[in-house]
């Protein structure tokens, strides 16, 4: 049984550009991960005009930072997840996640995902095409 994947956008606020946020399965995993008060990428980032998204699986496996805690990923690190396409299968593996302080050991780490490829690809093509969280002048 495959992952179910939603890409959502958060409206900008006063203190950060409009926000990425994943749910899997129902579950965020940005708020999860780096907590309250924390942040997800920039849409502008992962959902660029133009050009494709870094979010696309392909058989090539490349680490991407989807989340960092109030504190900045400079302090406790950032969420992290390797990315990588096999056939008919997107993976999400070999987590990072952000500690609560340089001191605390590092959490428990999120488990893998499998997505179907085709639900991915049209998730991702779905929130490429949705310009709506842009603001305009």
């Amino acid at each position: 049984m495959f992952d179910h994947l939603e890409i959502g956008v958060l409206p900008p606020g006063p203190r950060f550009a409009a926000q990425v946020r994943f749910r899997v399965n129902g579950e965020d995993v940005v708020g999860e991960a780096v907590r309250e008060g924390g942040r997800g990428p920039y849409a502008a980032d992962v959902l660029p005009a133009g050009r494709p998204s870094p979010l696309r699986a392909t058989d090539e496996a490349r680490r991407l930072e989807l989340g960092e805690p109030e504190c900045t990923g400079g302090c406790c690190g950032f969420l992290t997840v390797v990315v990588q396409r096999f056939g008919e299968i997107v993976q999400w593996s070999d987590w990072e996640m952000p500690r609560e302080s340089p001191l605390d050991p590092d959490p428990y780490p999120l488990p893998e995902f499998h997505f179907d490829a085709s639900q991915y690809d049209a998730e991702l093509a779905r929130a490429e095409a949705d310009r709506s969280w842009q603001v305009r002048p």
